[in-house]
């Protein structure tokens, strides 16, 4: 599968500023737009929260998590669990970039679970 293709799509059809395929350790298998070690490791602090976040969701029966959505003064950053630990972060500024991000990080989602 395309990974990098995908991701890459991903970025120019929502304006992101960059996108990670990581995998459940935090270490970057895939990236796109924003290639800097910043961007990395914001990547694996964001799995530690959506770990935080699924765990907290077993704990309360409340199914597992589709997606996460970190909003911030001046980014905002979409998580997405992927099969066997696996997840995308997609960072974009705030406003409607973050509607765009959500819906089509739905399918790179979709994709990319059918290919693991």
């Amino acid at each position: 599968m395309p990974y990098q293709r995908l991701l890459d799509d991903l970025v120019r059809r929502t304006g992101a500023d960059g996108a990670l395929l990581l995998d459940s350790e935090g270490e970057v298998v895939v990236e796109s737009g924003a290639r800097d070690e910043r961007h990395r490791l914001i990547g694996a602090y964001q799995g530690i929260g959506l770990a935080a976040v699924e765990r907290s969701a077993r704990r309360h029966d409340a199914g597992p998590i589709e997606y996460v959505v970190w909003r911030y003064a001046l980014a905002a950053v979409i998580l997405r669990p992927l099969k066997d630990g696996y997840y995308l972060v997609l960072s974009v500024r705030p406003g409607p970039a973050v509607a765009a991000g959500v819906h089509r990080s739905a399918l790179v989602q979709q994709r990319i679970n059918a290919e693991l």
